[in-house]
């Protein structure tokens, strides 16, 4: 390792371990808003609107969190962070946790020391090129000049499937998405790559999407999810199980249209957990019977929030594939609550 890299671990390192003892719950509480750490901008998973207003499949994560702990899924401040400065900006209490498409890694985890509450996207590189260019497969890109953005597990896995493949390219780095669409469309690099969910964003951004296809293979494992900061248990324990109950409440059949009524009362003892006419979950956490009804009630369930923001129906046309219920072939699935 570097040593540069090195000590820019380190420093992330010791600001979480003096941040997260501070207690982020209670400091939300005292704020009124919870801050949350986006993408600088990713249509279908974070990006302002033509009001301003932050919308997208990582932003729903967030309004359910400040719905769950504040009872109001509006009090959110959103902080746009590129992909160098979102480790920084929640270790150093800049955010309180980040929502911004970023892989569970070991490094991450154990090195930088923070703490991802589980997985809302199961994701993989790939490549999207222009149509006009002919290529079917990523094998076939020997020689090409590759869009890729600095600081993230792409550029280790780009330079792993060439190597393996015994193939050269030539990087061209940038800062961020926005500039990554830019190179491309400038025909400054011939492909682009990142996590194939946000090749589908991308392209659905373009004037004429058509023109560009999102190759075959995917060549890592990406899961993708929300994270705070290590050491502060209740915290994490808060964003977590908000998470897990938005997918639990899809496999229990909860929805935004039928919640108010199951909230009165079911047959079913983990629904009235999870709705809080039974037990003290909320207690447990240090917040009210209601927090995941109001969790849930923010934006629907995740499989509402997948389809109205990603699903096969929008310009995104993402289907569920391993991001489908356990119960129908993929890989999302929520710890019992009890």
């Amino acid at each position: 390792m570097k040593k540069s890299v090195f000590l820019g671990a380190l420093t992330v390192a010791s600001l979480t371990a003096g941040i997260a003892a501070a207690g982020t719950l209670d400091d939300v509480k005292a704020r009124g808003k919870l801050n949350c750490g986006v993408s600088t901008g990713l249509v279908g998973f974070a990006s302002p609107d033509a009001n301003g207003k932050w919308e997208g499949y990582d932003v729903a994560v967030c309004r359910a969190v400040a719905a769950a702990v504040l009872g109001d899924n509006t009090a959110v401040e959103f902080v746009p962070l590129s992909s160098k400065t979102r480790f920084t900006a929640l270790a150093s209490g800049e955010v309180d946790m980040l929502a911004r498409n970023t892989t569970w890694t070991f490094t991450r985890d154990v090195d930088l020391k923070l703490d991802f509450v589980g997985v809302n996207y199961y994701d993989g590189q790939g490549f999207m090129v222009p149509k006009s260019l002919g290529v079917t497969s990523a094998k076939d890109l020997d020689g090409a000049t590759v869009c890729i953005q600095t600081g993230t597990t792409t550029e280790l896995n780009l330079a792993d499937f060439f190597r393996s493949n015994g193939i050269s390219y030539e990087p061209v780095p940038v800062e961020n998405n926005s500039e990554a669409q830019t190179q491309y469309l400038s025909g400054a690099c011939d492909t682009l790559t990142t996590d194939a969910s946000g090749l589908a964003a991308t392209r659905a951004a373009f004037e004429n999407p058509g023109d560009h296809v999102i190759l075959p293979e995917i060549i890592s494992k990406e899961p993708l999810g929300p994270l705070v900061r290590h050491g502060d248990n209740q915290w994490g324990d808060v964003v977590r199980w908000t998470l897990n109950a938005l997918i639990s409440a899809e496999e229990l059949g909860i929805t935004s249209a039928n919640i108010e009524e199951l909230s009165k009362g079911t047959n079913n003892p983990e629904i009235n957990r999870i709705l809080g006419t039974e037990g003290n979950l909320g207690e447990m956490l240090g917040l009210d019977a209601d927090w995941a009804k109001r969790a849930i009630s923010s934006e629907g369930n995740f499989g509402e929030i997948f389809e109205a923001n990603i699903g096969e129906k929008t310009p995104i046309g993402l289907a569920r594939g391993l991001n489908a219920q356990w119960t129908d072939g993929g890989l999302i699935y929520s710890p019992p609550f009890r």
